[in-house]
């Protein structure tokens, strides 16, 4: 049914169609129901793993222990019917234990390909930065390109493939720093901060309640492949008008330019706010983008993306608080 109501984002517009989005907003309101069941609060967090799924993009989630980080990634993988694995990254890991490796048939004398477990759907990489460089590098065709290369022979990861990576703050003890081009491979970068003290009572009472039941078990699966395969497809259908995509370049081009900042966002960047956008358009039931989705995206797109200067890293300065600065400079498009 065509709303006829006119929208001050849609003046001058006329669109000849419309896109479906109601199974799109059910399904992320199914998933968001289950994930309710077990995780008190954390809204921010599951509205943006939502939009990274819908967007085909990977998450890095960053808080201290104990903050639900891991609990909720794996809860999110069972409301969705597909293949999931958990890698725990360790200083000891090697890439062909990420990857795979080839081993000897003794029957055939040939060597044979055994997958390693970052061939599934939805792989959750527990404290991602544990792990030294070496096994890091080894992450960085998949992420981007959905393939591995092994002995000169590609092998492709079939669709849907989601990395779910956590890390503690780089200030704990036995962590490295991501390498920068691995950072810039996730759409988003989560911070999961504590609860406040409501929340803390019901997460108390939530699990006094569960007598020991184990949360995976709470969870059902609401959503198939082929239906994420469609939602994933009407994403990008999300109608974006000129000045909005100007307003985006606009304010990742003055993140190159900014006095607070060594390192500013990249193209990759501009376009993970593009998707990121339409995501959370989509998630509101709109098939078209406003500056609000824009500026809900560029935080958590950018801050793990851009570097701030030493001496403003001195200060206390966060890369929030630039970019926040960033955004209020650059005019909103009407």
């Amino acid at each position: 049914m065509e709303n006829t109501e006119q929208n001050p984002q849609e003046e001058g517009l006329q669109f000849n169609s419309r896109i479906d989005l109601s199974k799109l907003k059910f399904a992320v309101e199914q998933i968001k129901e289950q994930l309710h069941q077990v995780i008190i609060g954390q809204e921010e967090f599951m509205e943006l793993l939502l939009v990274a799924l819908l967007a085909d993009g990977h998450v890095l989630i960053e808080g201290v222990p104990g903050v639900a980080k891991t609990i909720t990634a794996k809860l999110l993988s069972k409301t969705i019917n597909t293949g999931f694995n958990r890698i725990q990254f360790t200083p000891d890991l090697m890439p062909s234990d990420v990857l795979g490796t080839s081993v000897l048939n003794m029957k055939t004398s040939d060597f044979e390909f055994k997958k390693g477990p970052i061939f599934s759907n939805l792989v959750l990489i527990d404290e991602i930065n544990r792990a030294p460089a070496k096994t890091q590098a080894a992450l960085f065709e998949v992420m981007e390109e959905r393939q591995i290369t092994i002995d000169g022979s590609k092998y492709m990861l079939p669709p849907p493939f989601m990395v779910l990576a956590t890390q503690n703050p780089i200030e704990q003890e036995g962590t490295y720093a991501l390498p920068e081009a691995q950072l810039d491979r996730f759409l988003f970068k989560i911070n999961v901060g504590y609860p406040n003290l409501d929340e803390e009572v019901l997460i108390l009472k939530s699990h006094n309640d569960r007598k020991g039941a184990l949360p995976q078990t709470m969870i059902k699966s609401v959503l198939s492949e082929k239906d994420l395969a469609e939602y994933r497809s009407k994403i990008y259908e999300i109608l974006v008008e000129q000045k909005i995509i100007k307003y985006i370049a606009e304010i990742i081009i003055k993140t190159r330019n900014h006095p607070h900042l060594y390192l500013g966002g990249s193209p990759r960047a501009s376009i993970a706010v593009l998707m990121a956008a339409k995501g959370f358009a989509a998630i509101q039931g709109r098939d078209f983008v406003i500056p609000e989705d824009v500026k809900k995206a560029m935080i958590p797109v950018l801050r793990h993306r851009i570097i701030l200067t030493p001496e403003r890293e001195m200060e206390g300065m966060t890369t929030d608080k630039v970019i926040e600065m960033i955004i209020q400079s650059v005019e909103v498009p009407r």
